[in-house]
C-alpha cells in the first residue's frame, strides 16, 4: 500500500507495456509466452503475470515463473531488488530473481505459489502460521542496520497520517473539519507520532500481512511486496500482521501473540520495550497510525484509482481505530470526532 501521489496509467499505457514485456520475455527463451496469464492484483501500479517454464528448464526453474511489470516512473525496481537481497540474506523466503531489465521495470521471479495466508488462515491453523510468520519477521529484524533503508521519520509518519483527513474524512465522508476539530485531530496525531518516533528502530517491511505472505510447505512463509521497506519502529510489522486490515482476531489471541513475539524478541536481543504493558501500548499506537493511513489509502484507491473493492475492508479498519482510541485517554478525541462525523453515540470503555 504505497502512498505515492501518481495517477493510474491508462489502458493504452498498460497495453504498450504488456507488448514490451512480452518482447523481453520472448528474448529470454525461458518461458512459454503464450501461457501468460494474470497472477495477482496489486494496490500499486505493479502487475504480475504467471508463465509456464519451457519444458527443458522445469527441473531447474520449477513449472512456473512470475513476470513483474513495474513502470519505472511509478515503481522502484532497484528497491525491490535491494530488499529482496536483504530478506534473502536474513534467511527469509522471497522470490529469486531469475532475470531482470531494470531500465524497463521488468523482473522475472521464482513462483511462491498461489496460496496466501489470507486464503488459508483459520482458528485451527493460525497459531502455527503466525508462529512461522513471527520467526521470519524476527530473522529480518535481527539483521537491521541504520543507513541501509530509508528512515521512517517524523515527516514520513505525518504524511501517512494526513491521508486520513484528506481521503477518508473529506473525500469519503464528504465532511469538513472545523478549526477546533482539526486542532483536536492534530493533537491526536502528535500523541501517535511521539510514541512511534520514541520506539527503537529495525528493518520494517511495511506491509507484512496476510495478503503478502504465501503459505509454503517448506520455508514458510514466502514474503512478497517488500519494496517499500524502511528503517522504523520495532512494532510496525507486528501490528501489520496481527491487526491485519483483511482478517480480524479476538483481542485475547492478538495479546497472546504480541507477548510471544515480545518474549522471543527479547531473547535474541531485539530492542523491544522491556515492559510488556508499555510494549503493548507501543504496538497499539503503531497499529493506529497504520490504520489511519489505511483508511486514507483504501478511499484513495477507490476514488482516484477505481479500485472499489478496498472499501469493503473499511469497517474492519474503522473498528480497530475505534477500539484503540477508546482505550487511551489522549486518543479519545479521535473517537469523539468519528462519532460526530459518523453520527454515532459515544461508547463506554476502559482506559490504560
Amino acid at each position: 500500500m504505497s502512498s505515492s501521489p501518481q495517477h493510474a496509467p491508462s489502458a493504452s499505457d498498460k497495453d504498450a507495456r504488456l507488448a514490451q514485456l512480452t518482447e523481453w520475455l520472448v528474448s529470454l527463451d525461458l518461458v512459454d509466452v503464450a501461457s501468460l496469464r494474470p497472477a495477482s492484483a496489486d494496490a500499486s501500479f505493479r502487475r504480475y503475470f504467471r508463465l509456464d517454464v519451457v519444458p527443458a528448464l522445469r527441473d531447474k526453474l520449477g513449472d512456473t515463473l512470475i513476470a513483474m511489470d513495474a513502470p519505472p516512473e511509478r515503481e522502484n525496481v532497484p528497491a525491490f531488488i535491494h530488499v529482496d537481497g536483504l530478506l534473502r540474506d536474513a534467511g527469509v523466503t522471497v522470490p529469486a530473481i531469475v532475470a531482470r531489465n531494470v531500465e524497463a521495470g521488468f523482473l522475472l521471479l521464482s513462483d511462491l505459489g498461489t496460496t496466501t495466508y489470507l486464503q488459508r488462515l483459520d482458528v485451527d491453523n493460525a497459531p502455527f502460521m503466525y508462529s512461522d510468520a513471527i520467526d521470519a519477521l524476527i530473522k529480518f529484524q535481527m539483521t537491521s542496520q541504520a543507513g541501509v533503508l530509508p528512515e521512517f521519520d517524523r515527516a514520513f509518519v505525518l504524511r501517512e497520517l494526513n491521508l486520513f483527513p484528506e481521503w477518508f474524512i473529506e473525500r469519503h465522508l464528504g465532511a469538513r473539519l472545523n478549526d477546533i476539530q482539526r486542532a483536536q485531530l492534530d493533537k491526536v496525531f502528535e500523541a501517535i507520532t511521539a510514541n512511534v518516533l520514541a520506539q527503537q528502530q529495525v528493518y520494517m517491511h511495511r506491509d507484512f500481512h496476510s495478503r503478502n505472505l504465501m503459505f509454503l510447505d517448506q520455508g514458510n512463509p514466502g514474503v512478497l511486496d517488500f519494496q517499500d521497506a524502511v528503517y522504523g519502529p520495532v512494532t510496525y510489522d507486528l501490528a501489520s500482521l496481527l491487526r491485519d486490515a483483511y482478517i480480524q482476531w479476538d483481542e485475547e489471541f492478538v495479546l497472546d501473540w504480541v507477548v510471544r513475539y515480545w518474549q522471543s524478541a527479547k531473547q535474541v536481543g531485539l530492542p523491544v520495550n522491556p515492559d510488556i504493558d508499555a510494549f503493548y501500548r507501543d504496538f497499539e499506537y503503531m497499529a493506529l497510525q497504520r490504520h489511519l493511513k489505511i483508511l486514507g489509502i483504501f478511499c484513495r484507491l477507490n476514488y482516484r484509482d477505481g479500485k472499489s473493492h478496498y472499501l469493503g475492508d473499511l469497517p474492519t479498519v474503522i473498528d480497530y481505530v475505534r477500539k484503540t482510541a477508546n482505550r487511551y485517554t489522549e486518543l479519545k478525541p479521535l473517537l469523539r470526532l468519528l462519532d460526530a462525523l459518523e453520527d454515532k453515540a459515544p461508547q463506554v470503555g476502559y482506559t490504560f
